[in-house]
């Protein structure tokens, strides 16, 4: 399957930030996308803006931690468009707490998005690429994962968990044609990001990207652009991978 119009992308996390750059472009690529978050509303004004400039979209709600929501989902998605031949597992939550005091709720909560989340949604979607022999899944992890850094060892822990995740899933998948990769994404001008900011959980952003090679916030689009590669033909050959899309912090 060669042609981008012809798929049918599903997003999740596509209310905000990367999930919403992320859904707008893979509709300027041509492939009708499901819009997946728990904020209805917000996939809804995402669906509407890709359906007003000529693209096909579908608003879901559902929480990627719920399996019977997600089932729900992604049969309303085939459904409106046929089979789903594209995934980008972007929910995610953060967190920030000293490590001594995690409690088992906070661990548990963040592990059932972060990570369960990707079982999930990943699982629901593998028969109609299995019955393709195509498909492309591409799991956003964080580079995080990959610094030494404290106070979100949780969202650390879950994201190094998307990393190990992605190469045993491509591992399996890809003799069935189907390509499993990792964007990590640096320090993005998202809403996310913005809250940490805004309630003191991050310092000045200035004080942690000025020490990158490329002194700036990252853009939800360039994260957009990192999936829409693995998505395409293009990448055809490349599975198990972790891009880093973060200004040079980490190699």
């Amino acid at each position: 399957m060669s042609d981008a119009a012809q798929r049918v992308a599903l997003v999740t996390g596509g209310a905000s930030g990367m999930g919403a750059s992320t859904c707008k472009r893979f509709a300027r690529d041509g492939m009708a996308v499901g819009v997946l978050d728990i904020n209805l509303a917000g996939a809804e004004a995402v669906a509407a803006e890709i359906n007003a400039s000529g693209g096909r979209a579908l608003a879901l709600e559902a929480s990627i931690a719920d399996k019977a929501q997600v089932g729900v989902a992604v049969e309303a998605l085939r459904a409106a468009f046929g089979p789903i031949q594209v995934l980008v597992n972007n929910a995610a939550m953060e967190g920030f707490c000293p490590f001594a005091e995690l409690t088992e709720e906070l661990l548990d909560s963040m592990f059932a998005v972060n990570l369960k989340g990707i079982f999930f949604v990943s699982q629901a979607v593998l028969p109609d690429m299995e019955a393709a022999g195509w498909g492309r899944i591409v799991n956003i992890s964080a580079y995080g994962a990959q610094l030494v850094e404290g106070y979100m060892s949780h969202y650390y822990a879950s994201k190094g968990g998307v990393i190990a995740l992605t190469r045993s899933m491509a591992a399996e998948l890809g003799p069935k044609g189907i390509t499993v990769n990792s964007v990590s994404p640096g320090f993005i001008d998202t809403p996310m990001a913005r809250r940490a900011i805004e309630s003191g959980d991050l310092a000045d952003p200035s004080a942690i990207y000025n020490a990158y090679p490329i002194q700036r916030l990252g853009k939800p689009e360039e994260i957009a652009a990192a999936c829409a590669y693995f998505a395409s033909e293009d990448a055809a050959y490349v599975t198990a991978q972790l891009l880093g899309v973060n200004g040079g912090a980490v190699g």
